[in-house]
């Protein structure tokens, strides 16, 4: 992989998380990850040459590498980020899409991602999708969404018979992901929550 394609990637990682000094050694890593779909913890000391702590807390806070290891589920939130020989990380679907698409282009374009992953999921509604994903990230406070929400936003786009397959698909693409641990706040909005992926989100804020 060029140089320049590593700069295309920066630059974009730069446009959403700000211009920080770790953005260079995360732009090297999630390339890696988005090729193989995983990265060990020994692989990416040996890409950054350094300790990979730091990039690693950044990629989990952003969502853009989620730890393999989990604690009951695999919902994001019970994901355990060990920062130690023989962890495995994983690169969301729709983030490999964000970062290949940046590698080329230089910038972060969720809405061009989420169309070409739910063409590969095979999703007939595929045109539709980003438009949903828009109206949850404008629906959502705090990176959180109902379920019941969900099925309105569905309902609103002509999509009320594909409320389940949707938010199944949202998952697979590493959209969204089930706050299982939140059994009050799921008691009080009387749904299920979601999770919202805030590297795609950002994107789509505007």
């Amino acid at each position: 992989m060029t140089r320049h394609c590593h700069d295309r990637l920066e630059k974009a990682l730069s446009d959403i998380l700000g211009p920080l000094k770790i953005t260079s050694r995360l732009s090297q890593v999630l390339a890696y990850a988005a090729a193989k779909q995983t990265v060990s913890y020994q692989e990416l000391k040996e890409i950054i040459k350094d300790d990979p702590g730091d990039v690693l807390l950044l990629a989990d806070e952003w969502r853009l590498l989620l730890a393999v290891r989990t604690a009951k589920s695999s919902g994001w939130e019970d994901r355990l980020l060990l920062l130690k020989e023989g962890e495995i990380y994983a690169i969301p679907n729709v983030i490999r899409y964000l970062v290949k698409d940046a590698l080329d282009t230089g910038r972060w374009d969720p809405e061009k991602a989420t169309i070409e992953l739910f063409k590969e999921l095979g999703d007939p509604m595929w045109g539709q999708i980003p438009g949903v994903v828009r109206s949850i990230v404008e629906e959502a406070v705090n990176h959180t969404i109902t379920g019941n929400q969900i099925k309105k936003i569905c309902l609103h786009h002509g999509l009320s018979n594909r409320v389940d397959s949707l938010i199944a698909g949202l998952k697979v693409a590493g959209i969204i992901s089930p706050k299982l641990g939140s059994v009050p706040e799921v008691i009080r909005a009387g749904s299920p929550i979601y999770e919202l992926n805030p590297s795609v989100t950002i994107g789509l804020s505007s």
